[in-house]
């Protein structure tokens, strides 16, 4: 049945799960029904042991076998092209070896996302599912080696997954400039068309078949209190027990406590404190100078401060000056 022809390969929490939603609506594209199948990560091993919180169960949907993984493209119909979206490949420098090696004329798609915004996120969307025990976010990024070590997912490594100018210098030494598309999340979000647009354009498929990029995977925010530790905490024994379970099975039995935990409707994260902002700036500096040259395009306003990193405000001030309601 053979592999895709291009993969969407990162990073999380940049809107790549909105995106393969978008691209699958498209005439000329086939995009695998599992978002996020992870083979190339595996190397048609079965995926390591994972130890932190929720990443025993979340290891039990990989598609690690080859044949498991070619079945996921064979209802594509006949000169489409074929992909899958994984956000993982990025940063992970293994993975993208093995996809040049099965795939070296792939189309390969990464949306890279202001890294302190992208972190601040994975922390946020982490913490509301009860999985994260660290209130603070600075502490939090303070854990991450600590974290490796222990073997725990990467989802876990906020910072490390940010660091997109080492990550795209290692994949453009294995696949030519002109077979790697960069966006900007801002750009996805502010002017959905027009991103999309120029991706199928880069795919080389009929662009302006994609009216828009709909929300997905937008989390809410949890404020620390009393009544939410009770319940994380139950939430994080709940995923060691669910190890044993299929992952449907333990999402079924963890929503009430989800529900309880989130509140009937979603909150906006608060803005993250100046300070903490520039702490991590500093961190991620040489890589952002990296990540300019190798693009050619600046991305300044990710050294300085500013309000509106969260998906829905930044939807609804697009939103907003373009006199349209949010998507």
């Amino acid at each position: 049945m053979g592999l895709p022809d291009f993969f969407v390969i990162g990073a999380p929490k940049a809107g790549t799960t909105a995106l393969h939603a978008a691209l699958a609506t498209h005439p000329q594209l086939f995009l695998s029904s599992v978002k996020e199948p992870k083979f190339f990560l595996c190397g048609e091993l079965p995926p390591p042991r994972e130890n932190g919180p929720g990443d025993a169960h979340s290891a039990q949907e990989w598609v690690w076998r080859r044949d498991q993984y070619e079945a996921l493209f064979a209802g594509a119909p006949p000169g489409v092209l074929r992909g899958e979206s994984t956000p993982f490949y990025l940063s992970d420098l293994p993975a993208q070896r093995r996809l040049r090696e099965a795939v070296p004329e792939a189309r390969l798609i990464a949306v890279v996302r202001d890294p302190v915004d992208r972190a601040y996120s994975n922390w946020a969307h982490l913490w509301a599912d009860g999985l994260e025990p660290e209130a603070d976010f600075l502490s939090a990024c303070a854990l991450e080696e600590e974290r490796e070590a222990a073997g725990w997912a990467r989802f876990w490594r906020y910072l490390k997954l940010g660091r997109y100018g080492e990550q795209l210098e290692h994949l453009t030494s294995l696949f030519p400039a002109d077979q790697v598309h960069v966006l900007r999340y801002r750009e996805l979000v502010d002017d959905p068309r027009a991103a999309v647009d120029g991706i199928c354009a880069f795919l080389g498929v009929e662009p302006g078949l994609i009216d828009d990029v709909p929300s997905a995977n937008v989390s809410t925010y949890v404020p620390p209190s009393p009544a939410s530790r009770v319940l994380q905490e139950a939430v994080r024994r709940g995923a060691g027990v669910g190890r044993f379970f299929p992952p449907k099975l333990w999402r079924v039995a963890s929503g009430p406590l989800l529900r309880a935990m989130q509140g009937g409707r979603p909150r906006v994260r608060p803005e993250l404190d100046p300070a903490d902002r520039r702490t991590l700036v500093d961190w991620f500096a040489d890589d952002i100078r990296l990540l300019e040259r190798l693009t050619d395009r600046s991305y300044d306003d990710w050294s300085a401060h500013r309000t509106g990193g969260a998906y829905t405000v930044r939807r609804s001030a697009a939103a907003s000056s373009s006199g349209a309601a949010p998507g």
